[in-house]
């Protein structure tokens, strides 16, 4: 039983012995010793005055007295006016201190054959161009919330909603039809998705020009500005071709479908490399090709219960003025469908699928609106989780310079990214001579593992509701709080337990039977690793990756400042020693298993 659990238990006893009244466990409020007083858990006695009819001093005396006779945890305690602040027995730590080092994923729920399946949506690239820094966060957060909620006791789905049709796909065909001399992946050097989304930016760079040219011809005809322009942008050849295309792609046109699929086939080639070395993965991928048509249905069974309504023009509209939004398009006037359509169609073939108790949406911020209309209409539709189902909302990523541009090819692509991590990584631990005695495979392997904690690291440490700027010189650093100085404290203590193991120490580290005193540090990080779990809970209710990032740091800083004053292995006092060690493999466990839940690695040696 944990020590809070303890305390709790004897407190409710003490009120019912001193005051005559049961309470519900419920009114007992535990929280962390503030550092400038004594002890290391504070009882709030407030909520027990009405029973015991005396000063806070007095209620919070009388029921210390109690807990000290009556709760081998409590050694002693001291009051703060309505604060109870209670120094817990060593013995107590020392056994708090076994029960973490007999479970290997402590902190973790257990995952059941009954347990809530969860689904998470994270990624949704187009086909159009390679994944970029935008899509690196979402990644990065999708995978990590699948894990915090996984270690909180969900069965978890994860999966990826591809949007691999529409007019900005029909662009980047078309310009390597007409500009492409028959390219390909294996021609160029290129993987597949850099390949196409260079087209994409070719026809992007084509039709500016067709559009300045027909917006000067309109302007010397005599129009004004604003209207030249949007005629020009109307009449370019190039976005009428594309249009053409897409009817075409529409009306299932043997040949812009095969060029579809070639063209497709090069970019998820290409998608599955960047997935691979970012280190995350789907176990199910959905096409908007194959749910459009299922979500268009799915209005038209909603149209016919009287969910919906048909405009004279023969649109399909939903009316939400009663949940105090406005009217959603949801199909066109000529049939065709919308991004809310699609949506509608993907959660359908989800729920056949998979029997989801809950749906999490990864996406970004700029589509807080559209994600509180979907849940509303898959309610009505009868989706069981619609109503709450979770958009997880995330600022943007921003750089030194602005905003990306994907049509203007000026975004971070991913793969050079992670590339340029992994190469910093190797640069600065070069310099730092950390790779002096390894091979160059170590090295590199190493560079890779800590380049990518680098990068996930720091995008995962911030709040995902904020915008962030993203500084990768700023991440590769040994200090402060990047993910290479967590991994560097990790591989630290490995270190350390390999030498007790070359001293015939590690048959004899175990918690069971240590019998030693305790110094605050000691106490200290044995109370950090124990706040693990509660921060993992809070982490799955908050849908918050950042919580686990900057617990692992603070336990990491924890840990220096005690090896810092401390030794471990020169400890003359043998139980002193061993103690230490159990400390020390269960901070790199703890440590271990809450990077995991980032999707960071970290290594056995740097």
């Amino acid at each position: 039983m944990s020590i809070e659990k303890q305390i709790c238990g004897a407190a409710l006893e003490a009120v019912k012995a001193l005051y005559g009244q049961e309470v519900p466990e419920a009114m007992v409020q535990l929280q962390k010793t503030k550092k400038e007083f004594e002890g290391n858990l504070t009882l709030v006695v407030f909520p027990f005055l009405k029973m015991s009819k005396k000063k806070p001093e007095d209620t919070a005396t009388e029921i210390g007295a109690y807990l000290v006779g009556h709760c081998p945890a409590v050694a002693s305690f001291n009051v703060v006016k309505g604060f109870l602040n209670l120094c817990i027995a060593c013995g107590a730590w020392l056994d708090l201190l076994a029960d973490i080092d007999s479970a290997d994923t402590f902190g973790h729920r257990e995952v059941k054959a009954d347990s809530p399946l969860v689904m998470v949506e994270y990624s949704s690239p187009n086909t159009n161009k390679p994944l970029h820094l935008g899509h690196v966060r979402n990644n990065l957060l999708g995978w990590s919330l699948a894990r915090i909620m996984e270690a909180n006791g969900n069965r978890v789905v994860k999966t990826n909603i591809v949007n691999d049709r529409g007019i900005h796909i029909c662009k980047s065909m078309l310009a390597w039809l007409k500009y492409g001399n028959g390219e390909t992946p294996e021609t160029s050097g290129k993987k597949g998705d850099h390949l196409i989304g260079d087209y994409y930016v070719a026809f992007d760079k084509h039709y500016r020009k067709e559009v300045a040219s027909l917006k000067e011809q309109y302007l010397t005809e005599g129009m004004e500005a604003e209207a030249a322009e949007k005629k020009a942008k109307e009449e370019a050849p190039l976005i009428k071709e594309a249009h053409d295309m897409l009817v075409k792609w529409e009306n299932n046109d043997p040949e812009v479908r095969a060029l579809w699929k070639k063209m497709n086939d090069w970019v998820y080639a290409g998608f599955d490399e960047t997935y691979k070395a970012m280190g995350v993965g789907f176990d199910k991928i959905y096409y908007e090709s194959e749910t459009y048509l299922k979500g268009k249905a799915k209005v038209e069974e909603g149209l016919a219960k009287g969910l919906f309504e048909r405009h004279e023009d023969n649109s399909v509209w939903a009316d939400l003025t009663d949940e105090g939004l406005d009217r959603k398009l949801l199909l066109r006037s000529d049939g065709t469908s919308v991004y809310m359509t699609q949506d509608i169609g993907t959660a359908e073939m989800r729920f056949k699928d998979f029997p989801i108790d809950k749906m999490i949406y990864v996406v970004g911020n700029e589509q807080n609106y559209h994600f509180q209309v979907l849940s509303i209409l898959l309610d009505r539709l009868g989706f069981k989780w619609g109503r709450e189902l979770v958009h997880f909302s995330y600022g943007m990523v921003e750089l030194p310079n602005g905003k990306m541009k994907s049509r203007e090819g000026t975004v971070v692509d991913a793969d050079d990214l992670m590339e340029l991590m992994v190469a910093d990584a190797r640069r600065t631990s070069e310099e730092a001579g950390k790779f002096d005695d390894m091979t160059e495979g170590e090295r590199a392997e190493i560079a890779r593992v800590v380049g990518m904690g680098a990068l996930k690291y720091f995008i995962l440490k911030v709040d995902a509701r904020k915008n962030m700027l993203f500084n990768p010189e700023e991440s590769i650093d040994f200090n402060g709080n990047t993910g290479p100085f967590i991994q560097y404290t990790y591989a630290r203590i490995r270190s350390i337990m390999r030498k007790a193991a070359a001293a015939g120490l590690d048959s004899a580290i175990s918690a069971a039977g240590i019998s030693t005193d305790l110094n605050e540090k000691e106490i200290a990080l044995i109370q950090k690793m124990n706040d693990y779990g509660t921060v993992v809970a809070q982490a799955g209710k908050d849908y918050s990756p950042s919580g686990i990032a900057n617990y692992c740091y603070e336990l990491t800083k924890e840990f220096n400042q005690f090896y810092h004053d401390y030794s471990i292995l020169r400890e003359e006092d043998g139980n002193k020693k061993l103690m230490r060690l159990v400390i020390a493999r269960n901070v790199a466990k703890v440590i271990k298993n809450g990077m995991s839940l980032l999707g960071i690695e970290v290594p056995e040696r740097m």
